[in-house]
């Protein structure tokens, strides 16, 4: 990671954990305990992924402890989800949102390598599928408010993103490391919005 880090960064990035740290506070209400908790999850791991980026530079992307701890951010807004609106899904899911982490992590730490990377793909991709087509279905099917589509939006804005960081991890330079580092506050700042957005009026 050789991008510097901009003052148009450290403003997106500060947006964005102003953001998140509002809705912590105000914005997570009135859901089961284990929604809350997900959510809340989901949240902070955005809000301290940007704070480490503006203190400390792109430079900070290179920990393989990052890679793990943003990938609870797809799966506690995955399984918060779920929670919420499937309840009688709720022990799978989470069995499943535990297993992935614990993959994730073996093979972050352990392994690496191509294992390193199909896991990090599949666990984004599925959580990636659920925050995006679920908030879309539940709103088309009048079960939840017409914004709450916006998560959907955030969903798919966060899972290109982790896929393009992943393969840039890789060496896969689908795009180049300077386009994807600069894309990136701007991406998490828009993703942060559709997401506060979305839960607004659920």
């Amino acid at each position: 990671m050789t991008r510097k880090i901009t003052i148009l960064d450290r403003v997106l990035l500060l947006i964005t954990v102003l953001l998140c740290a509002y809705h912590i506070v105000i914005g997570i209400d009135d859901l089961a305990t284990v929604s809350i908790i997900s959510y809340t999850i989901a949240f902070g791991v955005l809000l301290v992924a940007s704070l480490l980026i503006l203190i400390l530079g792109f430079e900070i992307l290179e920990s393989p402890v990052v890679v793990i701890v943003s990938t609870l951010l797809p799966l506690s807004l995955s399984t918060g989800l779920i929670t919420q609106f499937y309840p009688t899904l709720s022990s799978v899911y989470i069995f499943f949102a535990i297993i992935s982490l614990l993959a994730v992590s073996y093979t972050r730490l352990l392994t690496r390598g191509r294992w390193a990377i199909t896991a990090l793909i599949f666990v984004h991709t599925v959580a990636g599928l659920i925050i995006f087509a679920l908030p879309i279905y539940l709103s088309l099917q009048d079960l939840a408010g017409p914004d709450f589509a916006l998560v959907g939006l955030g969903g798919a804005l966060i899972g290109v993103g982790g896929i393009l960081f992943s393969f840039l991890r890789v060496g896969k330079q689908t795009l180049s490391q300077d386009v994807v580092l600069s894309a990136l506050p701007a991406l998490l700042l828009a993703t942060t919005v559709a997401f506060v957005a979305g839960f607004a009026n659920v």
